[in-house]
């Protein structure tokens, strides 16, 4: 899924299996990934990474990624993922989260809105949530 990902930004993709184990594994891991399934089958995930205020003393993560299969897109997935990212934050003990969108990505980041995230003043456009 992260391939796909990449692929639609135009990236090409060279994440590894043991990439991903080596970052999501450990007491203290890079990041964590939330997958979603449908009957036995991975069909979405999100994946955040760290992210501090040092001057205030508040943490916060980035939803760095957000994917949702496209055959099961507006049935609620990423809602529920993005829901799974507020709670994981929170029991991380973080403030508040924030997500990056393309530019041109203009129904992400209406939904984004929707959810509750504010647009920062950036380009790309940025979007924070208090939680």
């Amino acid at each position: 899924m992260a391939g796909k990902l990449a692929n639609h930004h135009g990236d090409t993709p060279t994440l590894t299996v043991d990439d991903l184990i080596r970052d999501i594994s450990g007491e203290n891991p890079w990041l964590y990934v939330l997958v979603a399934e449908s009957d036995g089958e991975l069909v979405g995930y999100a994946a955040l990474c760290q992210l501090t205020r040092l001057q205030f003393g508040l943490r916060g993560m980035d939803m760095h990624h957000l994917f949702t299969e496209a055959s099961l897109r507006r049935q609620g997935i990423g809602h529920s993922l993005v829901n799974a990212c507020k709670i994981m934050a929170r029991a991380l003990s973080c403030s508040y989260m924030t997500v990056g969108t393309h530019p041109d990505n203009h129904k992400t980041q209406a939904f984004y809105e929707k959810l509750g995230f504010e647009r920062r003043d950036a380009h790309p456009p940025r979007f924070a949530i208090q939680l």
